[in-house]
């Protein structure tokens, strides 16, 4: 069998939808999306192409993190549902050939935990050395704060307990210890707890954060971080084998290639292209693809059943940590200059639309792009109908207004009055009036019904995420153009970074008679001449996909 026709490893051709329970839809009418809601919404995901939902958290929290400071990693929130509505979520979903992963976020629990709660109530509670404490912080206590415009120390004094603990983000969240036997044990049975409810993997929150040892004692005399991730990955592989970890690792790409494992692949089962994304903002700005082409080559091959994860937009700002000071200011002056769209100083907390100026065939592009380039597609919920950013939110909320489901009272999210919703809706052009499901899915040329195509496509094309990628050299410096072979297929897709129209010649086969280049977005086929070569032209941001059959060759088309 080949690999491109086998279930076992799925995520290397998965279409990832991320989504918050709680801004997606409302059945009760509280203001707060729900289970139900989700589940009721579920054909939605169905009919644009998803094949695996990825949830971010719906435990029990105080949600002063939007629900990352966790309080019970075994429960469901009860604002959101119960275990027997996500049940019936995962059940629905699976029907639909969609699988279902959650967010694990075990690197800190929020400090109303039971845990912490008992920690720091008594030196002798088992649960004490389940955290971090000090007598008195180091003297780096400030340098790596996640969150400067908010903390100023990774270390708080807690009164109760009479020590300072570790925070690697805010002080409500202590870090738990990693380094101690049974937080690791405690981790497992978590992982074990929600596989055996029919997840099918997680996402791993912070996964440098949660590895980290700086906060130990004796961090030289402990037994190698990534040997506890090796055991996370064995543990899941033996309780289901296709269950997969998808990894939040933003570092330089040969440091996040250790997290992948050795040659086998024994950690993480995908990690996140990080700079990737953030060098193709920096090429959209410059309306040049060089840097994002740079990226492209230096990024290592993952192990061959492992993947990276492509995306556009996530639910947190959009880093721009790894761009030199100079490349950061310039897409800030070209995507976000008023500071109010900024954050910390690193980042973007806005969506795509508004800042490419809702330039449709400058999205269209960038879609495009992220469906074509080699790894798994992961899409931010909304950004299939064009959802824009509510700067009137605080922080990274900004990005993570209610979903927008028709031009009705709070876009169809939920029929409470505007001051109870879980997050304020869009407002402006690109508000629920102007921009929604509803009215896309009725109009053929819609952003809805192109990302839907790519989708469709993209799961027909194996060589996309299987293949060999190989970028092509040509004349112009406005184009990215890229060739993809796979067990005898191959595909070759240009994209015009530009708002000028450009020509590119490509050399996409070897010399032979009879070669066609068969367009697989719109109803166009062009003849490859003698010697292997393809000359397209391409509007201002214009994209092709196309196909390179050979006399004999059977590709349905």
């Amino acid at each position: 069998m080949r690999l491109t026709e086998t279930a076992d490893v799925w995520w290397k051709n998965a279409v990832v939808y991320c989504l918050d329970i709680e801004t997606f839809f409302d059945t009760d009418g509280d203001g707060r999306g729900d289970i139900r809601g989700l589940s009721q919404r579920i054909d939605h995901l169905a009919e644009l192409g998803v094949t695996c939902l990825w949830l971010m958290p719906f435990y029990p929290t105080p949600d002063r993190d939007d629900g990352y400071d966790i309080t019970d990693f075994y429960g469901v929130d009860p604002r959101l549902g119960t275990h027997g509505d996500l049940v019936e979520l995962i059940t629905l979903a699976k029907d639909r050939g969609i699988r279902v992963i959650a967010d694990l976020v075990v690197n800190h629990t929020s400090d109303q935990h039971p845990w912490f709660q008992s920690a720091r109530a008594s030196r002798q509670s088992p649960y004490r050395d389940w955290y971090v404490w000090r007598d008195q912080p180091p003297e780096n206590a400030s340098e790596g704060i996640v969150f400067p415009d908010q903390e100023t120390s990774l270390w708080q004094y807690d009164e109760q307990a009479g020590q300072y603990y570790l925070h690697r983000f805010y002080k409500h969240q202590p870090d738990l210890d990693i380094t101690n036997p049974e937080v690791r044990d405690e981790i497992i049975r978590v992982i074990g707890f929600w596989l055996q409810l029919g997840i099918s993997g997680f996402r791993v929150d912070a996964v440098p954060f949660l590895l980290d040892t700086d906060g130990a004692l004796d961090p030289e005399h402990l037994p190698d971080p990534h040997d506890y991730l090796r055991d996370l990955r064995a543990f899941l592989s033996r309780r289901s084998g296709q269950a997969v970890l998808l990894g939040e690792v933003n570092l330089p790409y040969k440091e996040t290639r250790q997290f992948f494992g050795d040659e086998d692949g024994d950690e993480l089962t995908m990690c996140f292209d990080f700079i990737g994304m953030q060098k193709m903002y920096l090429s959209l700005a410059q309306q040049d693809p060089a840097e994002l082409v740079k990226a492209i080559r230096e990024r290592p091959a993952p192990p061959e059943e492992a993947q990276w994860g492509t995306f556009v937009r996530n639910h947190d700002e959009l880093t721009l940590d790894k761009l030199t000071e100079d490349e950061k200011q310039e897409v800030f002056a070209a995507f976000g200059p008023d500071e109010s769209m900024q954050l910390y100083g690193r980042g973007l907390r806005r969506r795509l639309p508004p800042m490419l100026g809702n330039d449709q065939a400058r999205l269209r592009m960038v879609y495009s792009l992220l469906f074509s380039l080699p790894g798994t597609p992961v899409l931010f919920y909304g950004e299939e109908i064009g959802m824009g950013e509510n700067l009137a939110a605080e922080g990274r909320n900004a990005v993570r207004s209610p979903m927008q489901w028709t031009n009705s009272v709070n876009g169809g999210f939920s029929t409470a009055d505007a001051a109870e919703l879980a997050a304020p809706v869009v407002t402006g052009d690109l508000s629920p009036e102007h921009v929604n499901v509803a009215a896309q899915r009725r109009d053929p040329d819609s952003l809805l019904n192109w990302i839907k195509l790519l989708i469709q496509r993209y799961r027909e094309t194996p060589e996309l995420s299987w293949g060999d990628c190989t970028v092509l050299e040509h004349e112009s410096p406005s184009v990215f153009a890229h060739l993809t072979e796979c067990e005898g297929g191959t595909v070759v897709t240009a994209h015009n970074f530009s708002d000028q129209p450009a020509t590119v010649t490509l050399a996409v086969a070897g010399a032979g008679v009879g070669v066609r280049a068969v367009d697989l977005l719109q109803p166009l086929e062009a003849d490859v001449t003698e010697d292997g070569t393809l000359q397209l032209e391409l509007e201002p941001y214009g994209c092709r996909w196309l196909r390179i059959l050979h006399p004999g060759d059977r590709y349905i088309l």
